[in-house]
């Protein structure tokens, strides 16, 4: 698998693993400002050309201003082999619209698979805001070890939001937390930022999900997860079955 995986200047990128049907090419695309990058190598590798031809391509892409290199080409921090060294070094990555551009002079069969791939993710990426990476997935376990950490990161994020409100709301002169006016307050809160995340508030979301019949009573995550033990309580937490 060729890996040029990098990290934008300035920046925080991630990446996806593109591979054809057959598995002849199996690249590491990253992921950055709502597109994907690569290197003219890993270009190359897409369509089965000489890079040589591909920068003879993205060339004449510039030159005859079918693109903006301004818009286009942004410099990731890489790491590479030398030896028994690894060193860091600055190198171009092209985004979509100049792969694409590419695709289509070079004449590629390989251009179109590589579109669709790249439209699907991006679609995913744009709409819920994050797209899972499913080859690294089943074969990385340290890759499912990190995004469990990130999810359990994200949890934690919630739990502070609800806190930063309730020491504001706690400079009140007024406030008491067991006010029916204060409850309420939060309910209408926690209603709204599930409704707006996933379409249904908390209760309808237990309603719809928590099952005896189910594994786990449906639940996707519980303190004791995913082996221990499930308390009743945590069925009542509407965030553990999402």
């Amino acid at each position: 698998m060729s890996e040029e995986r990098g990290e934008p200047v300035g920046g925080v990128s991630g990446s996806l693993l593109y591979q054809t049907e057959g598995g002849e090419t199996r690249v590491q695309v990253s992921l950055f400002e709502g597109t994907v990058w690569l290197t003219q190598r890993l270009i190359a590798e897409v369509y089965q050309k000489s890079i040589r031809m591909i920068d003879e391509h993205i060339k004449n892409i510039y030159e005859e201003r079918e693109l903006d290199p301004q818009a286009t080409i942004r410099k990731f921090r890489i790491v590479q082999s030398e030896g028994d060294r690894q060193v860091e070094c600055l190198v171009d990555f092209s985004t979509l619209a100049v792969i694409l551009a590419v695709g289509y002079r070079v004449r590629s069969h390989r251009g179109t698979p590589f579109r669709q791939w790249a439209t699907k993710h991006l679609r995913e990426y744009v709409v819920k805001g994050f797209v899972l990476d499913d080859e690294r997935l089943k074969e990385a376990r340290d890759y499912f070890d990190e995004l469990l950490k990130r999810i359990r990161d994200i949890r934690a994020s919630e739990r502070r939001f609800y806190q930063k409100i309730a020491d504001i709301s706690a400079t009140s002169v007024d406030y008491d937390p067991k006010d029916p006016m204060t409850l309420e307050f939060f309910r209408t809160v926690q209603n709204r930022m599930h409704r707006t995340i996933h379409g249904h508030t908390p209760a309808e979301t237990i309603s719809l999900r928590a099952d005896a019949r189910k594994p786990h009573m449906g639940l996707s995550t519980w303190k004791q997860g995913p082996k221990g033990r499930i308390h009743r309580t945590e069925v009542g937490v509407a965030k553990n079955t999402l």
